[in-house]
């Protein structure tokens, strides 16, 4: 068997290994959080999602699935990805700091009753644990979706989602899946 042969067997074998572990570690977080994103659109709330790097298109990803569809049609949910205004993200991050890129957004759009899911690999980024204390001074129900061991963030959030792992692309294949299975859940109940 040739290297790059070996190398994708070698990926797909640590995907599943760390698939099965959140499957036996996480599920009732997971319920949890679609619960809640459930309960705020049926009460004319709205979710917040914001993280970095790969954990911002994760966030596009899940307010997409959410505005458009996942699997089926149904009315649109109000989500809203802060990752996706470059003019909003530069203005404040000119005027206010980096680590205020997403706490500034939520005090601006975030109302008590929705619902804030903040995305981190490392759960240690600054930025994305100011947004999600403004989010619980605000009165938003806050769901953290980390890594490696959750961090300060996943310590702050009502709801931690963690994939125990220390391999960033790892984590982020399972937050993937983690996001799609909250996805199919909530639009089945919506």
């Amino acid at each position: 068997m040739s290297e790059p042969l070996r190398t994708i067997e070698r990926v797909l074998d640590d995907a599943v290994a760390l698939h099965r572990r959140v499957r036996s570690e996480s599920l009732d977080a997971v319920a949890r959080c679609a619960g809640l994103i459930t309960a705020a659109h049926r009460t004319g709330g709205k979710v917040l999602v914001f993280g970095n790097g790969g954990s911002a298109a994760d966030a596009q990803h899940f307010a997409a699935e959410l505005v458009g569809r996942f699997e089926r049609d149904r009315a649109g949910m109000a989500a809203i990805a802060l990752t996706t205004d470059s003019c909003v993200l530069t203005s404040v991050a000119n005027d206010y700091g980096f680590a205020r890129i997403f706490a500034r957004q939520v005090e601006a759009l975030g109302r008590a009753g929705d619902v804030a899911v903040a995305i981190s690999t490392s759960g240690t980024s600054a930025n994305v644990i100011e947004g999600l204390r403004e989010a619980q001074a605000r009165g938003l129900r806050t769901v953290a979706v980390t890594g490696r061991d959750g961090g300060a963030l996943g310590a702050l959030a009502e709801i931690h989602i963690n994939v125990p792992h220390e391999t960033t692309c790892r984590v982020q294949e399972v937050h993937m899946t983690l996001l799609h299975a909250i996805c199919e859940i909530v639009e089945r109940t919506y």
